[in-house]
């Protein structure tokens, strides 16, 4: 329960751009198996919202890197949203992803309180978002895009197909003002390089987590493992 601040300082050390870093839910509902299993574990373990930040509290003047806190939207309104946001500001958090949060309850409640804490709050788009939300999404967020590579659970995939790399394609061609960054299968030399021909990044959960359980903890070897992978 305590590795929280060395994991995300290792990865930092390791050449990392950015990091995620999860609210453990009970029902992980856009997350497969590992992040699910991952959860349950942090919550078997005591992990909390307030217990997460507490461990966060002196983070920043360690770690320079971007921070992007990753939850579904039950346990950051249990903490309230603005006590979560000024936490956040408080805290050195850049942003936030709210998987479960509509657009449209984000721009008529939150977008105002998250603007007067200079929270990013980062939407999802998949392959099914319309060209119409796509823009309206890009006008009133800031950080980047979450392009989700298929309308499909987090997990390790083989490769993308023809399809996908259409998509990424077709989103890269809308010229949007934000970056883009390519989640959800990302685990290998593959995958890594077609989101990365498509967008400003790749962002890799589910491979990191597994090999993270895999080396005990030890951040430093999951990491070299990770960065292993993306090469072969």
């Amino acid at each position: 329960m305590e590795g929280t601040v060395d994991t995300i300082k290792a990865l930092e050390k390791k050449g990392v751009s950015m990091i995620e870093i999860g609210i453990p839910f009970s029902d992980p509902m856009v997350d497969g198996p590992v992040i699910q299993h991952a959860a349950t574990c942090a919550l078997n373990n005591g992990m909390t919202l307030k217990l997460l930040f507490n461990q966060l509290k002196n983070i920043r003047p360690e770690v320079q890197i971007p921070l992007v806190l990753v939850g579904y939207l039950n346990p950051i309104m249990q903490y309230g949203f603005e006590n979560f946001c000024r936490t956040c500001q408080q805290t050195g958090i850049d942003g936030v992803i709210i998987p479960d949060l509509p657009f449209k309850d984000y721009m008529e409640e939150y977008r105002p309180i998250a603007l007067k804490y200079d929270v990013k709050v980062i939407m999802l788009i998949t392959p099914e978002t319309s060209k119409e939300r796509i823009r309206s999404i890009d006008e009133h967020t800031d950080g980047f895009i979450y392009m989700v590579s298929s309308a499909a659970i987090t997990g390790a995939q083989k490769d993308f197909n023809t399809q996908k790399q259409e998509y990424f394609q077709r989103i890269a061609d809308m010229n949007l003002r934000n970056p883009r960054m390519i989640g959800f299968g990302i685990s290998n030399k593959q995958t890594f390089e077609a989101a990365s021909a498509h967008a400003a990044g790749a962002i890799i959960g589910s491979k990191f987590v597994t090999l993270l359980d895999e080396e005990k903890g030890n951040a430093e070897k999951a990491i070299d493992k990770l960065l292993e992978a993306l090469k072969s």
